[in-house]
């Protein structure tokens, strides 16, 4: 027991090391310096409260891919700066960690449990990101016929794009609307399609882009372009439906038989530790959790294969 409390000390004292130093603000050199005191010279404003918290947090997220986490901030539609979001996560490693303190003592549940309330905010914005570029997929069909008859009607593709943008909902009219917008200030209509295809993460969006830059260079009639990926990407979307109904019970199988085993023994450790307790200190009981987590693994991953296709 006592290697056990002094290896989960350790990992404790190197994880709050770790963040301490990635979160210390970078080495201020003479030229910042000089251009800080100019700024207040000029009567620049000083920085907010809110700029204030979030200036150590900004540096750890810079040093943890600053772009990266910014992008996955924009596909979940979450109106957030990475520094806030790595503000939450800490709040939430270090919630985690207090309250495993308080109801089991220092030990391994510990660090487990500061890892894991660590990794949840991270799954919620997937979770976010998923169900967005879902609603944007379903969209799409509807917005390409739209596209299409605009540009029947006489409309070049900037107005034609104009035009579905006020009339249809997020998240697509939204991103067209922020198309719309850095055309308007001028950016060109490629790049502020990639960037459009960057923000959503959709397939099916830079499938779209794709074809509008090849018509862009070498002409063709767009209207019917755009009316052919449409039928296709309505093929797709009903051929996905089918495949998710009939795989829906064989999904549901393959999740409960991955949660029912840890719900049930996260619920006898909370309930009666005394009980469970054997489990993490015996030799065998370790072993034998070990055979069963990656039997229940396995098992998941199977079921997944059986049951994704990939249209």
């Amino acid at each position: 027991m006592s290697n056990i409390v002094l290896f989960s000390a350790l990992a404790a004292v190197g994880v709050l090391i770790t963040c301490i130093a990635l979160a210390l603000p970078p080495r201020v050199h003479e030229g910042d310096e000089l251009r800080n005191v100019a700024a207040a010279s000029a009567g620049v404003r000083s920085a907010t409260l809110r700029e204030r918290v979030n200036q150590p947090f900004e540096a750890l997220a810079h040093r943890s891919n600053q772009l990266t986490l910014g992008e996955h901030l924009i596909r979940a539609n979450m109106k957030l700066r990475p520094s806030e979001f790595v503000m939450i996560q800490v709040g939430f490693l270090i919630g985690g960690a207090v309250i495993s303190l308080l109801r089991f003592g220092f030990g391994p549940q510990f660090v487990i449990s500061a890892v894991a309330a660590y990794l949840l905010p991270m799954r919620y914005l997937k979770y976010r990101q998923g169900k967005r570029l879902k609603a944007l997929n379903r969209q799409l069909p509807d917005t390409l016929s739209l596209l299409a008859n605009a540009l029947k009607a006489g409309l070049s593709l900037p107005q034609a794009m104009e035009t579905v943008a006020r009339n249809t909902t997020a998240p697509i009219g939204d991103e067209l609307g922020r198309v719309i917008r850095e055309m308007n200030i001028g950016s060109g209509t490629e790049r502020a399609l990639a960037n459009m295809v960057r923000r959503a993460g959709s397939e099916d969006l830079d499938l779209i882009v794709t074809a509008i830059n090849i018509q862009a260079s070498v002409g063709g009639n767009l209207a019917r372009i755009l009316d052919g990926i449409s039928h296709t990407i309505r093929q797709r979307v009903q051929i996905k439906g089918q495949i998710s109904a009939m795989t829906a019970q064989a999904r549901a199988s393959g999740w409960v038989i991955t949660l029912l085993p840890v719900i049930v023994a996260a619920i006898l450790y909370f309930i009666t530790p005394g009980y469970f307790r054997p489990m993490f200190q015996d030799r065998t009981g370790i072993e034998l959790l070990v055979v069963a987590a990656v039997s229940v693994a396995v098992g998941n991953v199977f079921i997944r294969r059986v049951v994704n296709f990939r249209v």
